[in-house]
């Protein structure tokens, strides 16, 4: 596997979570533990990864607390591993990623996983970003501010 430059000094707030789960693999056992998934022989059943492979990635999202692992509760030998906060933070990523999808990796009128409102079962609307004042915005309507100063240019390493 090649090694990724660590992010951790970065100013970006893009770059640095990408040290957490900037794997594709690490996001899809986000969504497992969203759909209910907790144990290790679950989420490698569900994404048929190599055992090796599971192992580290749990580890990674673990060591940077995004899960946490507690007892089975049925009291057996079995560890879980949950979601902690920051880890159920990821939804609106996981959703923004997967309308994102939705609209451009799918046919029109292809069949495919949708994400709807339990109570209602309709489908979710768009997400979309608002300002301060409630409208709507695009990219084109933002920017992006970096600090200023001489320790700042010093701990720059990337940018985007």
């Amino acid at each position: 596997m090649v090694k990724r430059t660590s992010q951790e000094n970065s100013l970006c707030g893009v770059a640095r979570p990408l040290d957490a789960i900037g794997d594709g693999w690490s996001l899809l056992l986000v969504r497992d533990a969203f759909d209910g998934l907790r144990r290790f022989g679950e989420f490698q059943k569900n994404l048929g990864l190599a055992k090796n492979i599971l192992a580290t990635r749990l580890r990674h999202l673990v060591a940077h607390g995004i899960f946490e692992i507690v007892p089975a509760p049925d009291g057996g030998s079995y560890q879980e591993y949950v979601l902690t906060e920051k880890g159920q933070a990821l939804f609106p990523l996981l959703v923004a990623l997967r309308q994102w999808g939705d609209a451009f990796f799918f046919e029109p009128g292809e069949a495919h996983a949708e994400l709807v409102e339990k109570k209602s079962g309709h489908p979710l609307l768009p997400l979309q970003l608002r300002g301060q004042n409630g409208r709507v915005l695009r990219h084109a309507d933002t920017t992006v501010r970096v600090p200023s100063g001489e320790a700042t240019r010093a701990r720059k390493k990337a940018r985007v």
